[in-house]
């Protein structure tokens, strides 16, 4: 049984469901209940005035929770206290504030905060959406779109990518994905030939100005800064971005949809569609289902509840095979080796460890090395790195207390070379900003530039 003290809207609503659960009573004020409205499986003990607990026709037995909603119904002094001497093997719920062990406080300030949160977010989705359809649809039919990716996109660039890619074609626009650097994580590759993403790698400056003369719309999507780690040039100024990346001054735009709020922009991307009418389909929803999960390392990593609103939504359309395939795709025997690089050159002071690899093959084998050694006993910080044409690679992971990544990367590395999120980042760092040298073969300088990189991190993590 269910016993509920309330004499507002809420404690009806309450009696109402949970009735439908099992046996409830509701005491509150005549003036207050409905008197003689039939609730089934509820009794209604409607009171002229307050009285003592000891006074109340309830059953002695043992209520299966006890929900007290305001302090209208009873006369004690100490009106829960007394409560829990009578019952004291049954839960109380509570919204009245108040002090001691034993009671679940329910904030009603609390709940309303959250409830008015959502529904701004809500008003803030279907404006986006709104705004972004508008925009679609307002453009010279069949314009041509290039949807911009960051250099070596992730599962989160590329299924941003794609569900932008779907949503102009919808609306008859000729649309393309186009990125700089590889394709090299051999997850980013199963999931681009397993959905069959249609992404074009850019490699020569003249190849990058024929694209971005002959696009009436570029977007840039997982990033908001032309230029920095991303191949479009530093004059152009996308018609569209949308990022779930933290800006530090002013985006510029014809639409720019920023949200640090989310922890992926795969979660944005399906939260405006989700406000739209655009027609959901399985390709779309696993990949952006996969891009929601490795940019939260499978809700491990900082995440939010508009993340799992958007993954909640698109989860009826996701293929679990597909995406089970994409997870667990073949290691590369290139990884293998990079591993073992790194675990036999690794550098570990206090909670740090430094993994470098001397001949890095696959640069995503980083991204694998950091993840895999953070979770070692007493660490809390992991940085692999490698080199690749003049540049070093970077991928670092941390859960310490008071470290940002993200910020502590930018600001040691401005311009764009490092950034990322609180807990994990990345960056490629020329060489001439290590050693003030620039080479692409030169093995020498290759190893100058990682036992630079290991000295210059070792002081900004406080090795």
């Amino acid at each position: 049984m269910f016993l509920i003290f309330g004499s507002s809207g809420l404690g009806l609503r309450l009696a109402k469901w949970c009735s439908m659960r099992r046996n409830c009573t509701l005491v509150g004020m005549a003036q207050d209940l409905p008197i003689g409205q039939d609730l089934e499986n509820c009794e209604i003990i409607a009171l002229p005035g307050p009285v003592k607990l000891a006074d109340l026709p309830v059953k002695n037995h043992s209520p299966t929770a006890i929900l007290y909603l305001d302090d209208k119904s009873l006369a004690d002094l100490d009106p829960l206290g007394s409560i829990k001497n009578k019952w004291p093997k049954s839960p109380i719920l509570t919204t009245i504030p108040m002090e001691g062990d034993g009671y679940d406080l329910i904030s009603i300030d609390d709940i309303s905060f959250s409830a008015m949160q959502d529904r701004i977010r809500g008003w803030e989705r279907n404006e986006g959406a709104s705004s972004l359809e508008n925009y679609i649809s307002g453009l010279t039919d069949g314009s041509t779109v290039t949807i911009f990716c960051h250099d070596n996109p992730d599962p989160d660039a590329l299924a941003s990518a794609l569900a932008m890619n779907e949503l102009f074609s919808k609306y008859g626009h000729d649309s393309q994905i186009v990125h700089g650097g590889m394709i090299e994580h051999h997850q980013n590759q199963a999931m681009v030939k397993q959905l069959e993403i249609p992404v074009r790698r850019l490699i020569l400056d003249w190849e990058i100005a024929d694209v971005v003369k002959d696009s009436d719309v570029i977007v840039a999507v997982d990033f908001h800064r032309p230029g920095a780690n991303n191949i479009i040039p530093n004059d152009c100024i996308p018609h569209v971005i949308i990022d779930h990346h933290s800006v530090d001054e002013p985006v510029t735009a014809d639409m720019a949809m920023v949200s640090s709020e989310y922890s992926s922009t795969s979660s944005m991307v399906a939260s405006l569609l989700m406000s739209s009418d655009f027609a959901m389909t399985s390709r779309v929803a696993t990949a952006l289902a996969f891009g929601i999960k490795t940019d939260t390392l499978g809700f491990t990593r900082e995440f939010n509840a508009v993340d799992i609103r958007a993954l909640l939504w698109i989860n009826a359309w996701v293929d679990k095979d597909v995406l089970r395939s994409i997870e667990m795709p073949p290691r590369s025997i290139e990884a293998l080796e990079s591993f073992t690089d790194a675990l036999n050159n690794k550098i570990q002071h206090n909670s740090t460890i430094i993994a470098p690899v001397s001949n890095l093959k696959n640069r995503d084998s980083l991204a694998q090395i950091a993840d895999f050694l953070l979770p070692t006993e007493g660490v809390d910080t992991v940085i692999a790195l490698g080199t690749r044409r003049g540049k070093v690679i970077l991928s670092v992971r941390s859960n310490r207390d008071g470290l940002h990544v993200g910020k502590t990367l930018s600001s040691n590395f401005p311009d764009g070379l490092a950034g990322g999120h609180k807990t994990l980042g990345g960056g490629q760092i020329p060489f001439e900003f290590i050693i003030g040298k620039s080479t692409d073969d030169d093995t020498d300088l290759e190893k100058l530039a990682i036992e630079s990189t290991v000295t210059m991190m070792s002081g900004i993590f406080d090795v």
